[in-house]
């Protein structure tokens, strides 16, 4: 008769009043458009629920509220922008303050009101079962609001651009198409010539700027077109538009030089001296026309435009997200888990059901996916990393597999300050090579088979070294 195993009876659930009280003095805010909920321990007042407006005398009587409870710590959810007034000044008073993602901290079924949202924020909190979203430091913060507003001006001045072409093509003028970008300098004297009254294909042509691929001939050809009035119009004052776009980013870009020299001037000198470019190359479109080498080296000690893909702007755009601070991420793992560049393993009975990396808005993230698709049209050993896998598995995973690389690379490089040295493509295939053939020798050995390298005719003994 078979006999069955038996089966270990499983472990007894663990009591909710076994449950540690981590921060006894923790309260609960529901964030809104118009009034804040809080929640203080019941023990703390009469009214332990109170609603405040968003005025900003009313927040600084919520703080006062906070402190005559015997508050420490505070969790909130992060509702649109509702939350950085009162998390500013919490912060300010020496709150312990936690920004809590809202997907994590669902309520109960049947339970959904502000009252009952910020009273379950606090008895999560109390309980320690909340996990703060990450946020850099304040000078950080200061710095990615500045870059994130230059995002929007760029934005903002491409779409001016998209309707400039629109008005150009109602009029059969076909400047796109002879012209790389109508914004640069042939492009933009040619608008301004044609917003100022000029219809003549000859004069408008006489703009062509010596680099320019076209000949005055196809400039001509593609000046010649049919004129009307409303568009004219509608071109002219995108045009405007456009300037008046540039004149911000260029305050814009004067803010960031000045709050990075801030910056940089309540930082140690760095240990070591800022080495070469490894390339000499002009600032790209839309990027910014001053130093940022010297100040981000002043900031962190080291170089990140060292790395592959990762040039000065790229440098200063990951800074401001995720900061200078390493140690908010115990290791590498850790941070790539963040940037939602890891495997999402969802395991059920013993068996992976899907290792797909998480949707996430994570803008650093972008800016790796961005560098990740860019190396691999370079000859670097990153770039044939990413060639190998796009023949494995495709792109798409190529993309996250490399920008993973990067981050751990950029990790390295600010937590162990790494100098990175790029060895080469050859050098990575070269590498990449002795791997393969170990395996084959493996799977030979295994197999009871041997290896003939064709080149020479020498048998290859399956044996593994």
């Amino acid at each position: 008769m078979k006999r069955h195993r038996r089966r270990p009876s499983p472990k007894p659930r663990t009591s909710p009043h076994a449950l540690e009280r981590l921060h006894p003095h923790a309260a609960g805010i529901d964030c809104g458009s118009a009034e804040h909920f809080v929640a203080v321990p019941p023990d703390r007042d009469t009214t332990a629920v109170r609603s405040f407006p968003t005025f900003t005398a009313d927040l600084y009587r919520l703080a006062d509220w906070l402190t005559a409870c015997g508050v420490t710590h505070v969790a909130m959810e992060a509702t649109g922008v509702y939350w950085i007034p009162i998390f500013e000044i919490l912060d300010a008073r020496g709150f312990q303050v936690i920004l809590v993602n809202a997907r994590h901290v669902k309520n109960l079924p049947g339970r959904k009101s502000d009252v009952s949202d910020c009273e379950w924020l606090r008895d999560l909190h109390i309980l320690g079962l909340l996990r703060g979203s990450f946020r850099p430091a304040d000078g950080i913060v200061a710095l990615r609001g500045y870059l994130r507003h230059r995002a929007t001006l760029i934005e903002s001045a491409g779409r001016l651009v998209q309707r400039m072409q629109k008005a150009l093509v109602q009029m059969n003028l076909q400047l796109p198409l002879v012209v790389s970008d109508i914004t640069g300098v042939t492009g933009l004297r040619i608008l301004r010539d044609i917003v100022g009254g000029h219809r003549d294909p000859h004069q408008l042509a006489a703009h062509r700027d010596y680099r320019c691929r076209a000949s005055e001939a196809e400039i001509v050809g593609a000046l010649t077109g049919h004129y009307r009035a409303e568009h004219v119009f509608v071109l002219q004052q995108n045009l405007e538009l456009f300037d008046v776009y540039q004149r911000q980013l260029t305050a814009c870009d004067v803010a960031i030089e000045a709050h990075l020299a801030q910056l940089a001037a309540t930082t140690a000198p760095p240990a070591s001296p800022l080495p070469a470019a490894r390339r000499r190359q002009k600032p790209r479109a839309n990027e910014p026309r001053f130093d940022l080498r010297t100040p981000l080296h002043q900031l962190t000690g080291v170089d990140l435009s060292q790395i592959d893909g990762i040039g000065p702007y790229n440098a200063l755009r990951l800074l401001s997200e995720i900061g200078t601070d390493m140690s908010r991420w115990p290791t590498e793992k850790h941070f790539t888990s963040w940037l939602t560049l890891a495997p999402h393993n969802k395991v059920s009975g013993g068996r992976l059901l899907s290792s797909r990396t998480q949707p996430s808005a994570n803008r650093a993230a972008a800016i790796l996916r961005l560098a990740a698709m860019n190396l691999g049209r370079t000859q670097t050993a990153l770039g044939a990393f990413y060639r190998r896998v796009a023949f494995r598995i495709g792109k798409a995973k190529a993309v996250t597999a490399t920008a993973r690389k990067l981050a751990v690379l950029i990790y390295r490089t600010l937590k162990d300050h790494l100098v990175y040295a790029d060895p080469g493509a050859d050098a990575y295939d070269a590498h990449h090579r002795v791997h393969v053939l170990r395996r084959l020798r493996q799977r030979a050995h295994n197999l009871g088979f041997g290896l003939i390298d064709l080149s020479t005719g020498e048998v290859v003994e399956g044996a593994v070294s």
